[in-house]
C-alpha cells in the first residue's frame, strides 16, 4: 500500500505551484486547438454548398471507405453530390480518389461504378488508385493528374482539412461540404479531425512526398478534351 501511494502523482500544495501547473495545462490545450484554428482561418472563405459551388473543370471526390464492395454512405453521399455538380454544368470532369492498396479493396473503381450507375459519363470519370489518405490525394491531384483548380467534395468535418491541404499542394480549391446525418460515424469523424488538424499542419509546413507518387497520368487532360 505504502508502495502505491508513492507512485501516485502529487500536486503542488503551494499556490505558486498550483497555479504554474494550471498554465501548463492550459498551454497543452492551446497548443492542441492551433491546428484546427489554423484549418478555420485558412478556409474561411472557400466553403460553398452543390448550389453555389464555383464553375469549374474538375471535381476532386475523397473516399471514405467501403461497405462490402460498395460506397459506405458517407461515401454515396460524396458521390451523390459530385454527380449533381456534373449534372448541373459545375464542373466536366471528377477525380475520384481513394485507397486501392489490397486487391480486395479497390475505393475508385467502386466510386466510377457509383457514379456511371448515376448519371455521370465513364468518359468524365478519372481514378487515382493511390490515393491513402487526404494529402496524398492533393499532391498526386496536382503532380500526377494536373489539376490547378478543383471543387473538393466531402463531408463538413473533413472539408476545411481537404481544401487547406490542397491549397498547400498548389491547387486553388473550393470545398463543398456534404450534409450528414449526426450519428456515431459523424462524432467519431469530427473527433478524429482535431487530431487529423496537427497532421495537416506539418503536411503543410513540409510538404512531404506521398506514399506513391509515379509517373504523370494524362487522364484529366483527356476527359476535359472529350468534353469539349
Amino acid at each position: 500500500m505504502r508502495t502505491r501511494a508513492r507512485m501516485r502523482p502529487r500536486l503542488p500544495r503551494t499556490r505558486t505551484g498550483q497555479r504554474r501547473l494550471v498554465q501548463a495545462v492550459v498551454a497543452v490545450c492551446v497548443l492542441a486547438l492551433l491546428p484546427a484554428t489554423w484549418l478555420y482561418v485558412a478556409t474561411g472563405d472557400r466553403l460553398r454548398t452543390a448550389a453555389d459551388a464555383p464553375r469549374t473543370d474538375v471535381a476532386v471526390v475523397f473516399g471514405a471507405g467501403l461497405w462490402h464492395g460498395e460506397p459506405s454512405p458517407y461515401l454515396a453521399h460524396r458521390l451523390d453530390a459530385a454527380a449533381t455538380l456534373y449534372r448541373e454544368g459545375r464542373i466536366k470532369v471528377l477525380l475520384v480518389t481513394g485507397d486501392n492498396s489490397r486487391e480486395d479493396y479497390d475505393e475508385p473503381d467502386a466510386m466510377r461504378a457509383y457514379l456511371t450507375a448515376h448519371g455521370v459519363p465513364a468518359a468524365r470519370i478519372v481514378t487515382d488508385y493511390a490515393g491513402f489518405d487526404t494529402w496524398d490525394s492533393c499532391v498526386r491531384a496536382k503532380k500526377i493528374f494536373g489539376v490547378d483548380r478543383a471543387v473538393l467534395v466531402s463531408q463538413g468535418f473533413h472539408i476545411r482539412r481537404a481544401v487547406a491541404l490542397c491549397d498547400a499542394a498548389g491547387i486553388d480549391s473550393y470545398g463543398v461540404g456534404v450534409d450528414a446525418a449526426h450519428d456515431v460515424t459523424w462524432y467519431y469523424g469530427g473527433t478524429r479531425e482535431v487530431f487529423a488538424a496537427g497532421k495537416a499542419a506539418l503536411e503543410a509546413a513540409f510538404r512531404p512526398d506521398p506514399r506513391f507518387l509515379g509517373p504523370k497520368e494524362p487522364g484529366i487532360a483527356r476527359a476535359l478534351a472529350g468534353a469539349g
